[in-house]
């Protein structure tokens, strides 16, 4: 291991957190001179029309199936998602008494399914190459409330089996181009179907560019990460950004990711020989509304027996061994496989051209928030 990957994690801002920070940072960001270019019952039609057709369309690139998910797991189970290593971003807990406590039940509220799904997958019998998605909501409550980010998440969450030899970064970037291929195709159809849309912002691009996190860097190399992204999709509008989690060259990860569902540690090999780290990444956006960098997807090819131990040695989470999810993993049980989320909020602001995600989906905002929306002509879905 490299001695950068030695290297105690610091700089929380370098590393974790979605969100802005501060409200004053948002009013700066909500666009001046706003005007949604369709109404509120327009919007609704849309959101549906796109959902469909984005569902039924990823499902065919992918050969996935729609299947059920949960709402809420048992506490004990380890299969509810931390989303991150430093333990910042906790689930909603709560006690089912049940029969006056003579069998009760602690329950969390899911925070993504990533675990839940390649149990799904042994669970349904699904073959090489085939796969599920999911409608799934969830809630974040350590999250900041901001103009993308809330409490309330609703994502596409998928998985697909795969063999040892699909874990690769080529087998990873033609599972993202084929992803891109279903957004784009969902931009063309809501823009044909909702004429208002086109025009005044430009389209997103017919294709997305990938850049390794250590390039990013590279390339930024005095800039925060948040800002290194943002400075990226100025030149480059669609990008995915590949190997989040390892540490990078100045001793900090692209971002903190959970040690046990993406592989971060495998090192691969870039088409110019270097050697980098991690089979997973974030699908970034330049978003011409809000004139800000937006995040829509994070996936990867999942952790494998050997990877899986290694992220939990580096993140100091053995005991976690004792699931069953982890076991399933080391003793290959589980499936091996791909697999992410979509944000379906986050996608609609996009395709739809909305400044706030509360546009497309119905949260709790603060007063605060809600008074900045209402000036700036933003209407926010309660």
């Amino acid at each position: 291991m490299s001695s950068a990957a030695m290297q105690p994690l610091h700089g929380r801002d370098d590393v974790a957190g979605p969100g802005i920070g501060t409200y004053e940072e948002v009013a700066k960001v909500l666009p001046s001179g706003y005007s949604s270019l369709l109404d509120r019952k327009e919007t609704q039609r849309a959101v549906f029309a796109a959902k469909g057709y984005i569902e039924e369309h990823l499902c065919k690139e992918l050969n996935l199936m729609m299947v059920t998910v949960p709402l809420i797991v048992d506490a004990g189970s380890g299969i509810n998602d931390m989303l991150d290593r430093d333990g910042s971003r906790t689930p909603v807990q709560f006690h089912i008494s049940n029969d006056y406590d003579k069998h009760p039940l602690d329950a969390q509220v899911v925070q993504a399914a990533t675990k839940w799904k390649r149990f799904a997958l042994k669970e349904l019998g699904m073959a090489m190459g085939e796969g599920i998605c999911t409608d799934m909501r969830a809630v974040r409550k350590d999250y900041f409330l901001d103009h993308d980010h809330s409490a309330y998440v609703d994502q596409w969450d998928w998985e697909r089996v795969i063999s040892a030899e699909q874990r690769n970064l080529p087998y990873l970037r033609g599972t993202v181009e084929r992803i891109w291929k279903v957004l784009k195709g969902a931009e063309t159809y809501v823009h044909e179907s909702y004429p208002k849309l086109k025009g005044g912002y430009p389209d997103i691009p017919d294709r997305i560019e990938f850049f390794h996190a250590e390039d990013v860097l590279e390339m930024y190399p005095g800039l925060p990460r948040k800002e290194r992204e943002t400075a990226l999709l100025k030149e480059h509008p669609a990008v995915f950004i590949v190997g989040i989690g390892w540490v990078l060259k100045n001793g900090h990860p692209h971002e903190l990711r959970a040690a046990d569902y993406d592989d971060w540690v495998t090192e691969t090999k870039l088409p110019d020989g270097r050697a980098v780290h991690g089979l997973n990444g974030d699908i970034l956006v330049w978003n011409p509304v809000t004139k800000r960098r937006h995040e829509l997807s994070s996936m990867g090819v999942r952790v494998d027996a050997a990877s899986l131990k290694k992220q939990l040695e580096l993140s100091k989470q053995l005991d976690s061994l004792r699931f069953e999810y982890h076991k399933g993993i080391v003793d290959g049980t589980l499936p091996l496989s791909i697999g992410g989320g979509i944000g379906q909020s986050r996608t609609m602001m996009l395709l739809l051209k909305k400044a706030h995600l509360g546009e497309v989906s119905v949260s709790v905002w603060p007063q605060v928030l809600k008074d900045m929306c209402a000036k700036k002509n933003i209407h926010v879905l309660e």
